[in-house]
């Protein structure tokens, strides 16, 4: 598996765990265990994330950063990438 696959699957693992943490913390909003696995995944994923689109493009629109050219439109998109 190559890097850029490693990392898409990081990102999607901690966000299916977010989300997950998220549902539970909903009904247990005391819970420090969570809280704290809430925020250590959070960080871990926006890391996860921040290394992709350094090295990749970005994977939603809100991470195109070029103020010449909107490049989120630009191909291959984010999914179909190699």
């Amino acid at each position: 598996m190559n890097k850029r696959n490693m990392l898409l699957n990081k990102i999607r693992k901690y966000d299916f765990a977010i989300k997950e943490l998220n549902l539970y913390l909903d009904t247990h909003p005391n819970c420090r265990r969570a809280l704290a696995l809430f925020d250590k995944y959070r960080n871990i994923k926006k890391a996860a994330e921040d290394e992709y689109v350094q090295n990749f493009g970005p994977i939603v629109p809100e991470q195109s950063s070029d103020p010449q050219h909107w490049s989120w439109i630009d191909d291959p998109w984010p999914w179909e990438r190699s």
